[in-house]
């Protein structure tokens, strides 16, 4: 897909976004818990005997230095039971907006964390919510995502998902 970039005027490939299809967690479910949870396209509820925990798909983006592109990533938050349960009863609403606490809940290939504690922006007339992950969490990922990665790393991820 070519654009023109309003960075510098010319033509380029767009990037595709990293997408993942599910949270990390319901790729680990046993099947009698995958059949008990619901998996949607924006929408995620995993049951377990003991708790629910509820998901949403977002868009998070990942600063690239020296390019005219941000890296963007399609994944799942997962927020509590009262955020989810606005969201969703929200969701065709276009002048909804809100903010929420939320957690990553995907794993990002090339980084080596647990949990990254996120503010959830959500503004229907936009689309999908926006994850920005709080910048005070000291992680690498969180650090390149606002200081920036280069233009070859993004490629790269771009490239190991492609040619999965």
């Amino acid at each position: 897909m070519k654009f023109i970039c309003e960075c510098c005027g010319e033509e380029k490939d767009e990037w595709p976004a990293i997408a993942y299809n599910s949270p990390s967690s319901y790729m680990n479910l046993s099947e009698e818990e995958e059949k008990n949870s619901e998996l949607g396209s924006d929408f995620c509820i995993i049951r377990y005997d003991d708790e629910n925990c509820y998901f949403i798909r977002a868009v998070l983006v990942q600063n690239v230095n020296e390019g005219c592109q941000n890296l963007e990533y399609g994944v799942w938050v997962s927020l509590s039971e009262k955020s989810f349960n606005e969201y969703v009863e929200n969701y065709d609403n276009k002048n909804f907006t809100a903010v929420y606490f939320g957690w990553l809940a995907n794993y990002i290939p090339d980084y080596d964390y647990d949990s990254i504690p996120t503010n959830v922006e959500v503004d229907n007339s936009l689309g999908r919510p926006l994850i920005l992950p709080h910048s005070s969490h000291d992680d690498r990922f969180v650090k390149d995502c606002y200081d920036g990665i280069s233009k070859e790393e993004a490629e790269k991820r771009i490239n190991t998902v492609i040619n999965r």
